[in-house]
């Protein structure tokens, strides 16, 4: 019995841990990418321009077809992506996510250019 245990977890162990690590990189589509669908976009005016932004990466609408473009600066939200990671840069803290820094302002957040 112990021998099939010290198989059998190394196992197991290497099994659920794969995966996991495996999930955890994302390639973000660059800028002028297009797609043809998003799944629950969260709708962003900013300058009269309608912003649609999925999972941390911002698209513009154009005939039915959305295009990948870079954060406006200066736009603020009110939820930061399930992605970001605190950084500091010069002393002052920022929210990063996909190369687009966010900087807190009272409730929300304000995409900013570092």
């Amino acid at each position: 019995m112990k021998n099939v245990l010290k198989v059998v977890l190394p196992v197991l162990i290497f099994c659920f841990t794969i995966p996991s690590n495996a999930m955890v990189t994302k390639n973000h589509p660059k800028d002028g990418y297009e797609i043809t669908q998003l799944r629950f976009p969260k709708i962003v005016v900013h300058n009269n321009v309608q912003y649609y932004r999925n999972n941390g990466i911002w698209y513009v609408k154009k005939n039915r077809r959305y295009r990948r473009v870079a954060a406006p600066i200066g736009v603020r939200v009110s939820a930061l992506p399930r992605t970001y990671k605190i950084v500091r840069v010069r002393g002052i803290k920022y929210y990063k996510s996909g190369g687009v820094y966010y900087k807190k302002n009272g409730r929300k957040y304000i995409v900013v250019n570092v």
